[in-house]
């Protein structure tokens, strides 16, 4: 697999489109922090980390990522769009006046920045730019 952060938005991507309760991917440290910024956020339920256990034959054991997905009272997703824009062959870099606005302030872009993953409305206003991840509304 060459890029794990659009398999991880495919996968939640196609789970909510079949109304599946929660998701479960392999772990990586980039995609916990993305996950708990759409939890913070209000776009998904609950992330949490699930520890695997060794396996008998001496296999290597992986820890996953359990993500509840969110619903509204009709049965429709919190999420209706989730869009990868940095690719691993186009980079998307912007600085501190280019950063975008989803959707008129409705969604939220996530931004990969020298301090860390965060929203596009915490790095404008810490004045700061970086790789947009992707965009969710």
């Amino acid at each position: 697999m060459t890029d794990p952060i659009s398999d991880m938005l495919t996968r939640i991507r196609n789970a909510s489109a079949i109304k599946k309760s929660e998701v479960v991917l392999p772990m990586s440290k980039i995609k916990y922090e993305i996950a708990k910024i759409l939890e913070r956020d209000g776009w998904i339920g609950k992330v949490e980390v699930v520890k695997e256990k060794g396996k008998k034959n001496g296999a290597a054991a992986f820890d996953s990522l359990k993500i509840a997905l969110k619903y509204g009272s009709d049965g429709k997703s919190a999420i209706s769009s989730l869009k990868r824009i940095s690719k691993p062959g186009l980079r998307i870099y912007v600085s501190k006046d280019e950063l975008p606005r989803v959707l008129n302030n409705s969604g939220i872009a996530i931004i990969s920045t020298s301090q860390g993953l965060m929203t596009n409305k915490e790095a404008r206003k810490k004045k700061i730019g970086g790789e947009v991840i992707c965009e969710i509304y």
